[in-house]
């Protein structure tokens, strides 16, 4: 019989693993994630955000495991149906999905988020390398064996490429597809789990939301323009996505975007470029200012040596230059200069006007930018009186005024270092009499 493991969890309570999963989790390249803050510095702002990935991942997999389970107890009879699943093809997936977000972050680089700008170029797409890449990189190049020749998976027939294509969308699994919205979607587990996370160990209340409500609420539905499957909520769900939708709305403005956390994360990225380009000297990579690319097993294993104890380490022996003395005294960059988070034109030609008078001065010009809600492209279905004869597929902007209210942020702040404050903020408040007078 198999045997089942409880990790006591600060958000879910307890979330349960099989001898698999355990396995998986005490591997090197999943243990790496306790090396990986999910916040980066934002300890330096909000001291208690010191959780870390390896925590995140697990909250991940029990809220993703949820989602699927109920919606396979709510809606078995039409996934049986209308979608011709069977128990056994149920239960394949719902292992995949366990497996697959509980491994989606594997790939994060050192202090999570802040770094991902200096991973390598896809020579093939032009595009940057994303971590997923290197998430899914992981799990081909090194964790096969532990995914395909366990003795639990003689049950599945699971294979690391099944795990690997979940993570970047390209999935041959056919009615897999569904399920990947359950961690890469506006309604995933991981930001139903992050925003909880975060807002907890933080000590803000901004991630909040209903997680039981949200979950009783999760349907599968056929869209009637593609004729295929999709996650959906139902209508009584409506305003519990909405306050998710402005949950993430709240961290992000309040928190992810906070000023001193957004220099925090210019100054890590100039710190680890630094270092990136010192330990890599010797290297045959092209690009020694990057990661390695997520291209072969030798590149991952150089690739994931790169955690935040390295990180911090070289900076705390003073090989990060500049950035890595500022991230140890706490000098950072200050801002002197913010529109608002919604800019006219007009403000943002006001922004030019002031980082073209401070020239030289200016440490860095930050575009903090984010849409909260994607309308054309991941619009979130809603199913109207569901399990009824006349059940109806329609959208969230459709019904919610409040979703299509949502516009987009785009703040732009200038930062000038520290000892250039105080004469930046004179000239940014002669510059707005000048503006006034003009008025």
């Amino acid at each position: 019989m198999t045997r089942i493991y409880e990790i006591r969890d600060p958000i879910h309570g307890f979330v349960t693993i099989n001898e698999w999963e355990r396995d998986i989790i005490n591997h090197p390249v999943f243990q790496r994630l306790r090396r990986i803050r999910q916040l980066s510095l934002t300890d330096m702002v909000y001291p208690g955000a010191m959780h870390n990935r390896f925590e995140h991942s697990l909250g991940v997999m029990h809220v993703a495991t949820r989602m699927f389970d109920h919606i396979r107890e709510k809606r078995l009879e039409f996934l049986k149906s209308q979608i011709s699943f069977t128990e056994g093809g149920l239960e394949k997936d719902r292992m995949i999905v366990r497996l697959a977000s509980l491994l989606h972050d594997v790939g994060h680089a050192p202090l999570s988020h802040a770094a991902e700008g200096l991973m390598d170029k896809d020579p093939i797409t032009g595009k940057s390398y994303k971590h997923e890449h290197y998430s899914a990189a992981a799990v081909s190049f090194l964790m096969e064996d532990i995914i395909e020749n366990h003795p639990l998976n003689q049950n599945y027939n699971i294979k690391a490429k099944d795990i690997a294509d979940f993570l970047k969308g390209e999935i041959s699994l056919g009615r897999c597809r569904l399920w990947r919205n359950l961690i890469s979607s506006q309604l995933d587990a991981d930001r139903a789990d992050y925003l909880l996370r975060d807002s907890h160990h933080i000590g803000v209340a901004y991630g909040h939301y209903d997680l039981n409500r949200l979950l009783a609420t999760l349907r599968v539905a056929i869209n009637p323009e593609t004729d295929l499957p999709v996650l959906a909520v139902e209508e009584g769900g409506e305003h519990v996505v909405e306050a998710l939708i402005i949950a993430r709305y709240m961290m992000f403005t309040q928190v992810y975007f906070q000023h001193t956390r957004r220099a925090y994360d210019f100054h890590s990225v100039q710190a680890i470029r630094q270092l990136l380009a010192e330990q890599q000297k010797g290297s045959n990579l092209t690009n020694k200012n990057a990661f390695p690319p997520p291209i072969s097993k030798e590149n991952m294993e150089d690739y994931l040596k790169w955690d935040d104890w390295r990180v911090l380490g070289l900076i705390s022996n003073g090989k990060a230059g500049e950035h890595g003395r500022i991230l140890m005294e706490r000098k950072h960059y200050r801002t002197i200069f913010e529109t608002p988070e919604i800019p006219s034109p007009a403000d943002l030609e006001f922004a030019k006007e002031i980082e073209r008078a401070l020239g030289d001065n200016v440490g860095f010009v930050d575009c903090a930018s984010s849409s909260w809600y994607k309308f054309e492209t991941a619009d979130i279905p809603m199913l109207l009186r569901p399990g009824q004869n006349d059940e109806q597929l329609t959208t969230l902007s459709m019904r919610s005024s409040v979703v299509s209210g949502l516009k987009a942020v785009e703040r732009t702040r200038i930062y000038v270092p520290m000892e250039k404050k105080e004469e930046a903020r004179k000239l940014v408040a002669d510059k707005r009499k000048e503006k006034e007078k003009m008025q």
